[in-house]
C-alpha cells in the first residue's frame, strides 16, 4: 500500500482538519492546516483522500510509520499458517492400530492442526464402503471434545475422506505450549526437595595467626 500524501505533497484547496488527539478542527484551508502543522512541529498527513473534502490529521508521521511497522511485525509473527496432517487407516483396523492412530488424531488437534483421515480400501473392500463409513464416524465420535468433523465422509476413487477440526484455534494452542513451557522452566532450576544450600567455605586459621603471635 503506498504512502499517504504529507505536507506539500498535498494538493487540494481545502481539507477537513483532525488535530493531533483526534479533535475535529472542521474545514479549513490547506494553506492554514499546513501552518498550523508547523507551529505544532507535526504533519499534515491526509488520512481519507476520497472523502469530500479529504481529511487531514495533524500527527507525527515518523512516529506513526514507526508504530505501523511494528504492529505490522506483529501481526506477521502471530500469523499462524493452516496445517492439515493425513492419517491413513485399513476398514478392517486392528485394535491395537486403531488405538495409535487415534492417539496420532488427537495430538494433531490438540496442537490446533487439522487432521485428514483416509480410508484404503483394497480389492473386495471396496464393495463395502460402509465399513469406511463407520470407522470414520467411530473416529470421529472418539476424538469430539478435541475437534469436529470439517468435511462429511465421501468416496474418493478408491478411498474414503473426513476432514477434522481441531476446536481451538492453532494460536491458542502455541499460547498454551508456551504457557506450559514458562511454568515448568522455574520448576526445573529449583533445587530438589530435600537438597540443602551449599555450606559456606570453612574459615581459614591463618587470619588467627597475627592474634596469636601478638598473645605470645
Amino acid at each position: 500500500m503506498s504512502e499517504p500524501r504529507i505536507n506539500d505533497r498535498i494538493r487540494v484547496p481545502e481539507v477537513r482538519l483532525v488535530g493531533p488527539n483526534g479533535e475535529q478542527v472542521g474545514i479549513v484551508r490547506v494553506e492554514d492546516a499546513l501552518r498550523l502543522a508547523a507551529e505544532a512541529d507535526l504533519d499534515l498527513v491526509e488520512v481519507a483522500p476520497m472523502a469530500k473534502p479529504p481529511v487531514a490529521k495533524l500527527m507525527d508521521f515518523g512516529k506513526f510509520k514507526y508504530e505501523a511497522a511494528i504492529k505490522e511485525r506483529e501481526a506477521r509473527k502471530n500469523q499462524i499458517n493452516t496445517v492439515i496432517k493425513e492419517i491413513k487407516l485399513r476398514p478392517k483396523i486392528d485394535p491395537h492400530d486403531y488405538g495409535t492412530k487415534k492417539g496420532h488424531v488427537e495430538r494433531f488437534l490438540k496442537a490446533g492442526d487439522k487432521v485428514k483421515v483416509t480410508i484404503m480400501f483394497r480389492g473386495r473392500e471396496q464393495s463395502r464402503p460402509e465399513l469406511g463409513f463407520r470407522l470414520l464416524q467411530r473416529l470421529a465420535q472418539d476424538v469430539v471434545e478435541l475437534g469436529f468433523v470439517e468435511s462429511a465422509p465421501k468416496q474418493d476413487g478408491r478411498n474414503m475422506i473426513m476432514v477434522l477440526g481441531p476446536t481451538r484455534k492453532k494460536a491458542e494452542a502455541k499460547a498454551e505450549q508456551r504457557r506450559r513451557r514458562e511454568e515448568t522452566a522455574p520448576a526445573a532450576e529449583a533445587p530438589a526437595a530435600g537438597e540443602s544450600a551449599p555450606a559456606p567455605a570453612a574459615e581459614t586459621t591463618e587470619a588467627a595467626a597475627p592474634e596469636a603471635q601478638a598473645a605470645e
